[in-house]
């Protein structure tokens, strides 16, 4: 193999000192940024449009089951119902694993909730979400973290997919893993034959040897950390959901040698124009199994762990002919970790009436989310104001809610 084929396989970006690998990725990240951080962020977003009106289900709002006659959730205590939260909202019946999250103070919910500004193409809203303002379409806010937050390791961020998502683009290194068990499997930098290559061939130039080094180890650091848990689901057992199995591996980088600090991932299929009923059963219930997982196998790590599931924006409260409901506006963010200040509502609830929909159709926006995001990492960060402006430069901060315990 030529090296100029070799690099682009490999994809090499000498110049942000970062080194990734076909979908598994190492990084490299200067010495001088090692220090000792507790607090982990998990970021997880539900790529088309996750409807958090039957996830977090208003089951006190007539106007909720008057708007969704077929797909609406039933009330907590009758057949398929909702699991009751506070009285006023439940919880999808898919989501039960999580009940006991609830229950323990490690879950939370905002309502009503998203960015003002989206519209309702998924790919503009998405992009929007992940950038954290309209005009920042090549900077991502988690990367912006990033630049804010002192150094760990090589590892200190994970994005895990096969491709670097647009949350985590921008200067600083980001290590990337495959998602599912695709996450550990043997890539061409792993043959020693290659590494012997590498070797030779940066053996004369300082700076790239030291870039390539460090790569190495962030590799072998991420392939050590999942190597048990890869000989665990191989003994003869079929691996278990996909999340499921990804949330496994993420724990053992959060809570091992790797000691990950902050990580991404994405999930698909939320566009839930036909039969939503079927839709989120059918996606919520590996979601609420791997998150569960997630918080067991984080062990001690997860009492200093935030973890925050979002989607673009929410549905119609209305149905429509098909058993489904489209493009909306405000939606749920959920709130999960033992670091959050869990079991309630935050935000303010706006109902479901005509006169308060946003344009006479869809829930309103009451709590932009970027000042649940800025509060959370203020908070779990301990970042100061001029931090965070950096985090989300082109936005005013408008509230300040207490979500960190």
């Amino acid at each position: 193999m030529k090296r100029r084929d070799f690099l682009r396989q490999t994809a090499w970006a000498g110049a942000a000192g970062l080194t990734a690998v076909g979908a598994h990725g190492w990084v490299w990240r200067s010495p001088a940024q090692a220090a000792a951080r507790s607090p982990r962020l998990i970021v997880i977003l539900l790529r088309g449009a996750a409807d958090g009106l039957n996830i977090v289900v208003p089951y006190q709002e007539a106007n909720y089951y008057a708007a969704r006659p077929t797909m609406a959730i039933a009330k907590p205590g009758e057949e398929d119902g909702a699991l009751d939260l506070d009285g006023q909202f439940g919880l999808h019946p898919a989501l039960k694993p999580l009940m006991a999250q609830w229950k323990a103070g490690n879950l939370a919910f905002v309502q009503a909730t998203g960015l003002k500004d989206v519209t309702r193409s998924h790919f503009q809203a998405q992009d929007y979400w992940e950038s954290g303002a309209a005009n920042l379409s090549g900077s991502g806010w988690m990367n912006r973290l990033l630049g804010v937050l002192p150094g760990t390791s090589a590892t200190q961020a994970v994005s895990i997919g096969n491709a670097m998502p647009l949350i985590f683009t921008g200067p600083q290194a980001v290590a990337s893993m495959a998602f599912g068990q695709a996450g550990s499997r043997e890539i061409q930098i792993d043959r020693p034959q290659i590494q012997v290559a590498f070797d030779r061939l940066y053996a004369q130039d300082q700076r790239l040897s030291q870039v390539y080094k460090a790569g190495r180890e962030a590799r072998d650091v991420l392939l050590k950390s999942l190597s048990e848990e890869q000989v665990a689901a191989s003994k003869g057992a079929p691996a278990p959901a996909q999340f499921e199995t990804t949330a496994r591996y993420l724990a053992q980088l959060m809570s091992g040698d790797a000691a990950t600090q902050v990580a991404f991932m994405e999930l698909g299929g939320w566009d839930s124009h036909v039969n939503q009923r079927g839709l989120l059963n059918r996606q919520l219930k590996p979601l609420g199994e791997g998150l569960a997982v997630l918080a067991k196998s984080l062990g001690a790590v997860y009492a200093d762990t935030a973890i925050v599931v979002m989607s673009e924006f929410g549905r119609t409260v209305a149905e429509n002919g098909n058993g489904g409901s489209e493009h909306g506006y405000g939606n749920a963010m959920w709130l999960l970790g033992g670091a959050i200040k869990g079991r309630q509502m935050y935000g303010e609830w706006p109902g479901l009436a005509e006169t308060a929909l946003h344009e006479s159709r869809d829930l309103a926006i009451t709590t932009d989310a970027r000042d649940v995001l800025m509060s959370l990492l203020g908070q779990h960060f301990s970042l100061d104001a001029g931090a965070l402006s950096q985090v989300f430069p082109a936005y005013q901060r408008l509230k300040n809610l207490s979500l960190v315990s």
